[in-house]
């Protein structure tokens, strides 16, 4: 998992973000439920990572929606 920067996402088309944010929660969806059948978080910094990037993500998503 690449960490996304801010300047990236706002340089991508509005399709391709919301490709990478379906991909982002599915992989979020994976470790938390990894984490939650094992009983130990197994990596909680990328987990943390993925959620501030979700959330990076859609704010940048909402910025651009109101723009138009």
């Amino acid at each position: 998992m690449v960490i996304l920067r801010s300047k990236e996402i706002r340089e991508m088309e509005t399709e391709d973000i919301q490709k990478k944010l379906d991909e982002l929660k599915a992989e979020y969806a994976k470790n938390i439920s990894k984490s939650s059948a094992a009983g130990v978080y197994e990596n909680p910094g990328k987990i943390k990572e993925l959620k501030r990037t979700i959330a990076r993500v859609l704010t940048i998503m909402n910025e651009k929606q109101r723009e138009k």
